[in-house]
């Protein structure tokens, strides 16, 4: 694998705390306070919380009992509005999930030269239009542009070039590396890889030993190479979330309620994308690492949080009493269908 001889220019655009921001936006008096935004009802997610509230320790993906569910109808407006910014520039656009995208804008349809500039004015129309603030990366390639964006938030600009790349992923500890999960960040500290240099040691062979199929993705991070395009229009086949229990579970309580923030999370995706899905699966990492996976196919889409969560607590069941305890979960929704929603502009692009 060789670096590619002409310079990318990529632009990570990430929407600081975005539904909080939002949330603040439309209601004058939150400005300031420190605010979540959940989903769910009896026990749910915090979706996002604003800076003020992540100085308190709140956080996404923490659970809450008090967050009113934000209106994807209203999310999905904003980032239409969003979305069509950026198509003033490109037309190669990625959306990673409802408040982040990858631009390509190495030929772009203002015939600028500079990507910085064009994320400065980016950042001015997203301000302008929403009342709303982005941070952005700007790299020569996807893992660059996106570890950039995260350096200036909120409401800031980070670039990092093809000379400084390899040096600052070398000072990167690797737990900071997207793509590099709180598991995988501890597999890496137990073989002394603390930094990309650390990283940078190892050869692929050692890499896929221990990382298997992400061991060469490993290896070129570790030199600040990523040759992965940025695919406009890019039709996810499924979408799914799961986490690791700090403790083993054993009982099927404990077990549907590990299962709640997930069904939230992957639902919040389908809602801001204008989605559907007939295929759910449960996955199962046992306590010693052996998985499995239980799916079941509606004739209909399945319409709502709900129906998702009776069909997830219906595939769990069964596997109680459980003979060993159980390590990870998993959700998965797939054969997801845009058509099944009546109105879906800009789908695709949802950011």
């Amino acid at each position: 694998m060789e670096r590619s001889e002409r310079t990318r220019k990529i632009i990570h655009v990430d929407m600081d705390a975005f539904y909080a921001s939002v949330e603040q936006r439309d209601n004058p008096v939150l400005r300031g306070l420190p605010i979540a935004v959940g989903f769910g009802e009896a026990r749910g997610v915090v979706a996002a919380a604003s800076y003020e509230a992540r100085k308190y320790g709140v956080h996404s993906a923490m659970p809450s009992v008090t967050a009113k569910r934000k209106c994807p109808e209203l999310n999905r407006a904003v980032s239409q509005q969003i979305h069509a910014i950026f198509a003033e520039y490109t037309p190669l656009i990625e959306p990673l999930s409802l408040d982040e995208a990858y631009l390509d804008v190495t030929e772009n349809l203002k015939g600028m030269e500079l990507a910085t500039e064009i994320a400065e004015e980016i950042r001015a129309k997203i301000k302008a239009r929403t009342g709303l603030t982005a941070s952005a990366g700007v790299s020569y390639n996807k893992f660059l542009a996106k570890m950039a964006s995260d350096q200036r938030k909120p409401d800031g600009l980070f670039v990092i070039t093809p000379k400084n790349g390899p040096a600052f992923v070398e000072a990167l500890p690797v737990k900071k590396f997207h793509g590099v999960g709180p598991a995988t960040a501890e597999r890496m500290h137990k073989l002394g890889i603390e930094t990309g240099a650390d990283l940078k040691d190892h050869d692929i062979a050692f890499l896929q030993q221990h990382f298997g199929k992400s061991g060469p993705y490993f290896y070129w991070i570790a030199r600040g190479v990523d040759e992965r395009q940025v695919k406009a229009d890019r039709v996810r086949k499924s979408i799914g979330a799961e986490d690791t229990f700090s403790v083993d579970v054993h009982d099927f309580e404990t077990a549907r309620a590990g299962l709640e923030p997930l069904i939230e999370k992957v639902w919040r995706y389908c809602e801001g994308n204008g989605i559907r899905a007939k295929t759910a699966t449960l996955k199962v990492k046992w306590a010693d690492f052996t998985q499995i996976t239980r799916s079941k196919t509606t004739a209909a889409p399945i319409a709502s949080t709900a129906e998702l969560a009776a069909v997830m607590t219906m595939l769990l069941s069964p596997l109680f009493p459980a003979p060993k305890g159980i390590r990870l979960l998993g959700v998965t929704l797939s054969s997801l269908d845009e058509a099944t929603i009546e109105s879906k502009p800009q789908l695709a692009f949802a950011l």
